[in-house]
């Protein structure tokens, strides 16, 4: 059995035995436990006599502990658990954030780690030296979809599959594995206690809204920019190096109510809408097509007409768009082109409103974040890296718009984001809380 330890936690074995009497009931973990009944075996064996300081050495010990796949299983059992589903509150949903305070927060408090909340109530981690000129933010997400037609979503269950081992629950596609894999990762790299430079970690309220309150909310608080962020979402593994914005828009398409007995007395708005809706469908937007994306897109999202009364022309039509950002575009300019260019004659008449905005992302290939991903991927002993452009999005955009390198990336496919049988590999688990923890370490790490 001792061969197969990593000889860094062998000779941790050797310096503590040769420092202080050690009992493997002062230690919770199996790991730390097995390690401690080692100690006569590796102390009478002297093939160890160069070891670490114990102290350093240690720290690895605690790391690789945080690593573990009973540990990291634990912590995403533990999120789905607690259920913080979206509802119409929004990000001031109480349940999102007792997620937060009181599933979240403890178990980092058990890292040791220190934190404060902003107004919104995201919890904002800052650990290791300011000023360094090195820096790295990962966000994480507590809101996930409803539970809706899912049976028990919020009654984790570890399963069989075809591929292996999985978690089945909520979320564990879309924000829960990330989170869970991330807390592996800022755990050991705290219990380690090697850090040159900023390590921010951001829980927000945030996760299926669609717009970047919660992370600006998160940005005011810090007094410097990150160099990079890492936006903790299923991406399958892969690093999303590029993805779609959006701007919603409503209009208005205003007519004049009667009773449908006699609707030569009003103006049916939905008239007046289908007149909106031809003109969409053969609108250029005059964009150049995207390499990885293609062409940009407005897509109607819904439709609603008012009053709302039995045997009644309406007097008002509301039609939501999506209009998908390629990178490069900007949510305003976009907006505007398509409100100069959509009109209706009298007797009808428009209004617009925009809606909330997300920004498109598209990060250098040959800048600094993604050679750094290289080296995580490389050094945590997975595949290698791929990458590719996701058409969703979610906050990688506001930091490329700000100046700050992102990404998208973690555990969880996106064909299963709000399924009934939502679930992940827990192989896929293990090996991006090795990334992330490998990418602390070459952002923040030893140098």
């Amino acid at each position: 059995m001792a061969g197969d330890l990593p000889r860094s936690l062998l000779s941790v074995a050797v310096a503590r035995a040769t420092l202080e009497p050690v009992s493997a009931k002062n230690f919770t973990s199996p790991l730390q436990r097995i390690i401690v009944s080692l100690y006569p075996i590796l102390g009478a064996s002297g093939k160890f006599a160069q070891s670490p300081p114990c102290d350093a050495a240690f720290g690895e010990v605690l790391a690789f502990d945080h690593l573990s796949q009973e540990r990291l299983v634990s912590l995403l059992t533990t999120f789905v658990a607690y259920p913080s589903q979206q509802s119409e509150l929004q990000e001031s949903d109480p349940a999102v954030r007792s997620f937060i305070r009181d599933c979240a927060a403890p178990l980092l408090e058990e890292m040791g780690a220190r934190f404060s909340y902003d107004q919104m109530g995201n919890l904002v981690l800052d650990a290791g030296p300011k000023g360094t000129g090195r820096s790295i933010l990962f966000v994480g997400y507590a809101m996930t979809h409803p539970g809706a037609a899912m049976s028990d979503p919020f009654t984790p269950k570890v399963i069989e599959t075809a591929r292996g081992q999985a978690v089945r629950g909520r979320g564990v596609a879309e924000q829960k594995t990330a989170l869970a894999a991330l807390f592996g990762a800022l755990g050991a790299a705290l219990a380690e206690g090697r850090l040159e430079g900023q390590l921010i970690f951001a829980l927000t309220t945030a996760g299926e809204t669609g717009r970047h309150d919660a992370v600006a909310s998160v940005m005011q608080m810090l007094a410097d920019k990150p160099a990079c962020a890492v936006v903790c979402i299923g991406t399958d593994n892969r690093v999303a190096i590029g993805n779609k914005g959006r701007v919603d828009f409503d209009i208005f398409v205003h007519g004049k109510a009667s009773h449908s007995s006699a609707p030569w007395n009003g103006v049916n708005a939905i008239n007046g809408a289908q007149h909106v809706l031809q003109q969409i469908e053969a609108l250029d937007l005059d964009v150049a097509d995207h390499p990885a994306f293609g062409p940009a897109t407005l897509t109607p999202t819904a439709i609603d007409s008012s009053p709302k009364a039995t045997h009644t022309v309406p007097d008002t039509v509301r039609m939501t768009f999506d209009r998908r950002l390629l990178p490069g575009e900007s949510p305003e300019a976009a907006y505007e082109a398509i409100r100069g260019r959509v009109s209706v004659d009298s007797p009808w008449s428009l209004s617009f409103r925009r809606g909330p905005v997300m920004f498109p992302n598209e990060l250098a290939l040959d800048g600094p974040l993604f050679k750094k991903l290289h080296t995580a991927f490389s050094r945590a002993g997975q595949r290698e890296l791929a990458s590719f452009h996701c058409n969703f999005a979610l906050d990688a955009g506001y930091f490329s718009r700000n100046g700050i390198e992102a990404v998208m990336l973690g555990p969880g496919e996106v064909d299963q984001f709000h399924s009934n049988e939502e679930q992940v590999l827990v192989a896929d688990l293990v090996h991006m809380a090795n990334v992330y923890y490998q990418l602390i370490r070459c952002s923040v790490g030893p140098s």
